[in-house]
């Protein structure tokens, strides 16, 4: 019988997996999570999500800064003797060290079908990528990043529609269910854990919100996957006479043009290959706008050149 479960992750992506185990009866003894942070408006502290899941679940949370070096934290992991750590997207690197603490080691759940897409931003680059499926894997921890043995992989179809944000509540509705199916076996050594093929590794590098200004000098449908890949934040984004647009939403034209010129006036955009039709978009500093609403009076007209303006 489980004694103690050990949960670790820090955004929204995370909050319906602690929720799952919670409510189906694992007995989870305590939550790390990142530090609550100030908020871009002022003074004000805002804890993260699962911060805030656990403590409406009334569970113990903790939120060092560093694990690392942490004697505090290891001897407080080492006297709680849990069997598992569950961690879903923490944020922060476990020391070797604390790998040894629980009886049953650590588990990650990580949003890509492994080894592909190792890191800490799988599914935006899942989707700058163009692929066509992602998924979630789960996984023992090992003292390098992400490729420990899988024990199961589950995959979904990337839609046309999909961006980072449906993708995330889709692998993390998945992962919530998933987990209950595989966590016991786990737990009592039935798990058939499988060495990945480490020469098919492909990285996702953190994002760097440069990485969203928009190279119209690529194919429209590169151009759609930057879009879908960085929604919501940082986006992707164009500057005109000074100003910064982020384009929220886009669609693959048949028009072709010079790259990075206003075709119509409807704000349709020459691009190496085909045109891109944006759908919504926001202004810097400005509410997100419907393109046809956004028209009314904008300053980007028909020629318009969008090239490092």
């Amino acid at each position: 019988m489980l004694k103690k479960i050990i949960f670790m992750g820090t955004p929204i992506f995370a909050v319906p997996i602690l929720k799952s185990l919670y409510q189906n009866g694992y007995p989870v003894s305590v939550v790390y999570t990142q530090s609550p942070k100030k908020s871009s408006r002022g003074m004000k502290i805002k804890k993260s999500p699962v911060h805030l899941m656990a403590e409406t679940l009334n569970i113990d949370v903790r939120t060092p800064e560093t694990l690392k070096g942490n004697s505090t934290e290891y001897n407080y992991i080492k006297d709680l003797n849990a069997d598992l750590a569950i961690v879903a997207a923490y944020g922060k690197i476990l020391p070797e060290s604390f790998l040894s603490l629980t009886s049953k080691g650590f588990i990650n759940i990580h949003a890509s079908i492994l080894p592909f897409w190792r890191g800490a931003a799988p599914i935006q680059r899942s989707l700058i990528n163009l692929d066509k499926k992602t998924g979630i894997s789960i996984m023992k921890i090992i003292n390098k990043l992400d490729s420990g043995p899988v024990c199961k992989k589950y995959e979904i179809e990337i839609k046309n529609n999909d961006n980072s944000e449906t993708i995330s509540e889709k692998l993390s509705l998945m992962a919530s269910e998933k987990i209950l199916d595989d966590i016991d076996d786990i737990i009592h050594d039935k798990a058939n854990f499988i060495e990945q093929e480490n020469e098919k590794a492909t990285y996702a590098n953190k994002i760097d919100k440069l990485e969203g200004k928009i190279n119209w000098n690529i194919k429209a449908e590169e151009i759609i996957g930057l879009i879908n890949g960085l929604f919501p934040s940082p986006g992707a984004w164009f500057v005109f006479k000074g100003e910064r647009y982020k384009i929220l939403k886009a669609e693959i034209g048949n028009s072709n043009g010079e790259p990075g010129i206003v075709l119509s006036e409807n704000l349709e955009i020459g691009c190496k290959k085909k045109s891109l039709k944006i759908i919504e978009i926001q202004r810097e500093g400005k509410k997100a706008q419907k393109i046809g609403e956004f028209l009314i009076g904008s300053r980007i007209l028909k020629g318009s050149n969008l090239n490092n303006v």
